[in-house]
């Protein structure tokens, strides 16, 4: 039997994957994995990536949604994506995705969030268990805009004041789900004028990451977010304070996206934003999230 060298034939090398850190506060890129045909090592790779620099990009690779459902599930159970704007799933097919877009059709939606700003917030935060990672894949991207920035949240607790870890230890914030982190209001809610009556979960301030071991800022939304049992306006001077800090440059990496990019992220341990783009110009993203424990 002739050898594939002796033959001239060529085999694909298989390469380890590689991890490549931004240097920021957060984020790396993954190397030498396939998304579309994930193995063990593949997930191994992804998933230390994840606790080492909490948020990974892999470039450049089309997937199906079959393949972004799959390796959502290589990293657990689905999560159900939270209320779409037109109040049912944007694919029929696959109701565990939920797609981010401007674009319209026949004056329908056909993705959330739209073309404007997207907050600093955390995913799901409203839940009694939110959200553990998130998958974002890109269809279609704007020339320009549409950037996407993550910010290291045990960072923000490491280099919190120590009077003011003492002082926010144990208590509890309330985590709004009447609008999301564009300003669009879910499907069947009222507007919430009183933070201290909004619907949705009660979270401590400070999470405890269950693999790591380490604790982090935990603040959700800033939009009628409350700290129970503090009088209103404390409340909300606090909550300033703490926004400001958790969302400060030296904690943050941003992301410039390209068709083809998948970006995954913990969501126990980062808040995230989203710049504005061209609303005449068109952005189409499919999303998966893996089920998470109650924060604690």
């Amino acid at each position: 039997m002739q050898s594939a060298h002796a033959s001239g034939a060529t085999s694909t090398p298989v390469m380890d994957p590689e991890i490549i850190p931004s240097g920021k506060g957060c984020g790396a890129e993954v190397r030498g994995i396939s998304l579309s045909s994930l193995d063990d090592a593949s997930v191994t790779a992804l998933k230390q990536a994840l606790l080492q620099h909490l948020v990974v990009v892999v470039r450049g690779q089309q997937i199906s949604d079959p393949q972004l459902i799959a390796l959502g599930k290589s990293l657990g159970a689905l999560e159900p994506p939270g209320m779409s704007i037109i109040g049912k799933p944007y694919i029929d097919a696959y109701p565990d995705i939920l797609v981010i877009s401007n674009i319209l059709e026949n004056g329908q939606p056909m993705g959330n969030l739209g073309a404007g700003e997207a907050v600093w917030h955390t995913d799901m935060s409203y839940r009694e268990k939110p959200v553990s990672y998130a998958i974002l894949h890109s269809l279609e991207i704007p020339p320009a805009g549409g950037n996407t920035y993550f910010a290291n949240q045990y960072l923000a607790y490491d280099t919190l004041p120590e009077e003011l870890k003492r002082r926010l230890e144990g208590l509890m914030l309330v985590h709004d789900e009447t609008y999301n982190s564009a300003g669009q209001m879910r499907k069947g809610f009222n507007e919430v004028t009183d933070p201290r009556q909004a619907p949705g979960a009660r979270h401590l301030l400070f999470r405890t990451h269950p693999v790591s071991g380490r604790k982090a800022l935990y603040l959700g939304r800033r939009r009628n977010g409350y700290i129970v049992g503090l009088p209103l306006e404390e409340s909300e001077k606090l909550l300033d304070e703490l926004w400001a800090h958790a969302s400060r440059p030296e904690f943050v990496w941003g992301h410039e996206w390209r068709v083809g990019d998948t970006v995954i992220w913990d969501n126990r341990c980062l808040i995230h934003r989203r710049d504005p783009f061209d609303a005449s110009e068109r952005r189409m993203m499919h999303r998966v999230q893996i089920k998470g424990e109650k924060p604690n």
